[in-house]
């Protein structure tokens, strides 16, 4: 037997073939959680910590979260609160709203047949290419023309367009909505929107879901628009409002604003929390779907 020839029950040690992906992968991990865990060492911090030149990735010895939260919650009168309830609102009222009409669009174009149906289909596609940032100033204007600015609507709105949502779900519509059933159930008797909620609503819930998710994360971390829309700092979202702390804390220097770069550390890493515990709960929901469309 030659030497190239192993031997049976003999086992040569195998490469993992993925070796190089798990270590990007695990680089990334890194890269990402890295923020993170810097915003949880640093809002433990006093102002004297956090500009003291200690280790920045890791507590100091006078961790004073209690102080550090009484100051969040009381500074301004308490404004953080309400900006928190005001992010709720529009990330709620716009994720839900979005969702709906996301839903509806994309069941229309997957499932039926109507004149102009491509054109339509082909600018919800050139849109999805579009910038929302690029919109802000038309909209702006537009609102600015209805007496809208400055109030919650011109917020909340313009987030219920969500092209790659309409897309999202025609795409899994098209796919996991047999339409035999369909036209099994309107050979039933059945009309055209109890079909919808009897028969395609509960086979698109994992895609529902995952809409739902994005737009909702979308909806609390927009900044560009509430920034251009609201000038009443009680209407602003939790982006906006810390993003008004960091420019104060800025342009007074450590000497006006260094005890308020502690509350802003610690605003932001609150103003996460929210987005974590919606992707822990819905995410069953995501994975199954993810799951499903692998299958398709």
């Amino acid at each position: 037997m030659s030497s190239g020839v192993t031997q049976r029950g003999s086992r040569t040690p195998r490469r993992p073939r993925y070796l190089p992906l798990h270590v990007l992968l695990a680089f990334l991990v890194v890269y990402f959680l890295v923020p993170f865990w810097w915003l949880i060492v640093n809002s433990s911090k006093s102002s004297a910590g956090l500009f003291g030149g200690g280790n920045a990735l890791w507590f100091s010895d006078d961790i004073d979260y209690g102080e550090n939260f009484r100051q969040l919650f009381t500074y301004g009168g308490g404004i953080y609160r309400r900006w928190l309830l005001n992010s709720a609102l529009y990330a709620v009222a716009g994720g839900v709203g979005a969702t709906v009409l996301a839903v509806l669009a994309g069941y229309g174009f997957a499932k039926y047949r109507f004149a102009g149906r491509r054109l339509a289909f082909a600018i919800l596609l050139g849109a999805v290419m579009v910038p929302t940032t690029a919109l802000v100033i038309p909209t702006f204007i537009l609102f600015a023309k209805i007496d809208l600015t400055n109030t919650v609507w011109a917020v909340i709105l313009p987030t219920w367009l969500n092209p790659f949502g309409v897309y999202l779900m025609h795409v899994y519509a098209r796919d996991a909505v047999p339409d035999e059933l369909l036209d099994a159930a309107r050979v039933d008797g059945a009309g055209e929107f109890r079909t919808f909620l009897r028969i395609a609503l509960p086979l698109m819930r994992p895609a529902i879901i995952t809409v739902l998710l994005l737009s909702i994360v979308a909806s609390w971390n927009n900044y560009f628009l509430p920034l251009a829309m609201l000038s009443d700092n009680r209407l602003f979202p939790v982006t906006v409002g810390i993003g008004l702390w960091q420019s104060t804390a800025s342009t007074y220097g450590a000497a006006g604003g260094q005890s308020l770069w502690s509350i802003i550390i610690l605003g932001s890493l609150i103003s996460v929390v929210p987005l974590i515990v919606a992707f822990l709960t819905l995410q069953r929901y995501w994975q199954g779907g993810l799951s499903l469309g692998s299958l398709k």
